[in-house]
């Protein structure tokens, strides 16, 4: 049995850590201390770290890391600008044993060009493509990425488990309510998951399902969120690439 952790770092950060009981991965390490205070005070040795993208709220805890212990290995994207960080880099396809699962590599560019993901069942660690209830900011890349790379995602066993990296749901489910202010789902979601995080627990992970009923980012072919955009757009909009350009922008804004 593998037990998932979210460990909160920084602002809203987490990092996520897969362990069975004595050896653990660490995703998106934006920080080393509660890492390393995390492994020692459960006796946990580290096997690998998996990166997702190159902002420094992912990677700054990695040097730390392998001073701590300098064998260790570092997987993320093949990018000139994951050289000083990674030790085997990722592209497309590649393939990673690790705890006895395979973690897949899929290449996901939006928030930035070199974003990748890892998915073994029923974990998806996102990074910073697909948030709960939202998804990342174009940095880097252009709409029509971010569409093929939440496509690619939401393609996944509906039942996956959506680790993504930063805790902004509630902030991007008060930007879904504006979108689809009658949706029960989004509702009942909003009210439980502002529970969570009044009691000082994360919202973290949800399911794929959960997402294709709430997230706006997911939903661009409905005809709810087609009107909500078009009406925020001054312009009918029923094409599915423009209406997920457009509530992106709206998010920038909102």
């Amino acid at each position: 049995m593998l037990t998932l952790v979210s460990l909160p770092i920084l602002t809203d950060n987490y990092i996520w850590l897969l362990h069975d009981g004595s050896s653990a991965i660490a995703v998106d390490p934006g920080e080393a201390e509660p890492l390393l205070h995390y492994l020692q005070l459960h006796g946990l040795r580290l096997q690998a770290v998996l990166c997702t993208h190159h902002h420094y709220d992912h990677v700054d805890g990695i040097p730390a890391l392998r001073h701590a212990q300098p064998d260790l290995t570092v997987y993320g994207p093949a990018t000139p600008r994951f050289s000083t960080w990674v030790t085997h880099p990722v592209v497309e396809g590649s393939r990673l044993p690790l705890l006895g699962q395979t973690f897949q590599v899929l290449e996901t560019p939006a928030h930035t060009l070199d974003h990748v993901v890892y998915y073994a069942a029923p974990w998806l660690f996102a990074g910073d493509v697909l948030f709960a209830c939202g998804c990342g900011r174009l940095f880097e890349g252009t709409p029509v990425q971010l569409q093929q790379s939440l496509q690619r995602l939401a393609a996944l066993p509906a039942e996956t488990l959506l680790c993504c990296t930063h805790e902004y749901t509630l902030s991007n489910q008060r930007f879904a309510l504006a979108v689809e202010p009658e949706s029960l789902a989004l509702q009942q979601r909003h009210a439980r998951d502002a529970q969570r995080r009044a009691a000082g627990l994360s919202t973290l992970p949800s399911t794929l399902a959960e997402e294709g009923l709430t997230n706006p980012f997911l939903r661009c072919e409905q005809a709810s969120v087609q009107r909500a955009v078009s009406q925020q757009a001054g312009a009918v909009l029923t094409d599915a690439l423009a209406v997920l350009a457009a509530l992106r922008r709206w998010k920038d804004v909102f």
